[in-house]
């Protein structure tokens, strides 16, 4: 059997073979549970997850848990890259202020984000503040440091060129400096969306009266795992929008390097 190039092309488009791989985890998780190998107690079918998760849709338990989530994520990141984008470009641009902040960025990256939260619980209570700080602290180091190395790594030849042609200052920064790291700086956003997203869901185990990770807290306590599914797949479609969302603002922002 011999394909056209044009159906080819069409199975081997990204969206294509993703959806596939989305199908063909989908189809063993039916078939795993159709057999009746494995306990519904420890893996439930796609049948009962999905009318867990109506249920919670119609009583509006899980728009409420998504919407907690998110906006205690993106209230967490825009914090944290707002304050690491200009303090990345700073420790790129300058060696006194990289040799005295990177130091002390690389020690507080390796220590656990989720080890802050007795002390958060502490100082700022059991409200919205000690979640969007656990997320501000679980990123901003990484988004400061991965942007300062984008920065390191513009061509000195650009900045040459810059200079030689009469730039000086503030528009080198931002003629040259910022559409070069543009790109760079929109990819490390996107990667460390998912740290926020991971820590958002710690932060409410701990302490929450609504998210998505109380959701599934309470559901473990009830040994209710149809929830557990439910409260797991909507984070991923979520996390899966968002990158989406970051990759389609790439193309459209920065189309001179796709």
């Amino acid at each position: 059997m011999t394909w056209s190039p044009a159906l080819r092309r069409s199975f081997s488009h990204p969206w294509v073979l993703g959806t596939l791989g989305i199908l063909t985890v989908f189809l063993v998780w039916l078939i795993v549970t159709s057999s009746g190998t494995v306990d519904k107690l420890f893996l439930p079918s796609p049948g009962t997850v999905w009318e867990a998760g109506t249920n919670q849709f119609r009583g509006g338990i899980l728009v409420n848990d998504a919407v907690a989530s998110i906006r205690r994520v993106f209230l967490g990141f825009i914090l944290s890259a707002g304050l690491a984008l200009p303090i990345g470009i700073a420790m790129g641009t300058n060696r006194l202020i990289c040799r005295f902040l990177e130091p002390l960025m690389a020690l507080i990256r390796y220590m656990p984000a989720p080890a802050f939260i007795p002390l958060l619980i502490i100082y700022f209570g059991l409200e919205e503040l000690p979640k969007v700080m656990l997320i501000f602290i679980g990123t901003f180091f990484f988004n400061t440091l991965m942007i300062m190395d984008s920065v390191k790594f513009v061509p000195h030849e650009l900045v040459e060129t810059a200079l030689t042609l009469g730039g000086r200052g503030l528009p080198i920064l931002t003629r040259v400096v910022a559409p070069y790291i543009a790109p760079q700086v929109l990819d490390t956003y996107r990667i460390n969306m998912a740290s926020a997203w991971n820590l958002v869901i710690v932060a409410e185990l701990v302490a929450a009266n609504e998210g998505l990770g109380k959701r599934i807290s309470l559901a473990q306590r009830f040994l209710r795992t149809d929830e557990i599914f439910v409260g797991l797949i909507v984070i991923g479609l979520i996390g899966l929008m968002i990158d989406l969302g970051f990759r389609f603002l790439m193309r459209r922002a920065c189309s001179w390097a796709n």
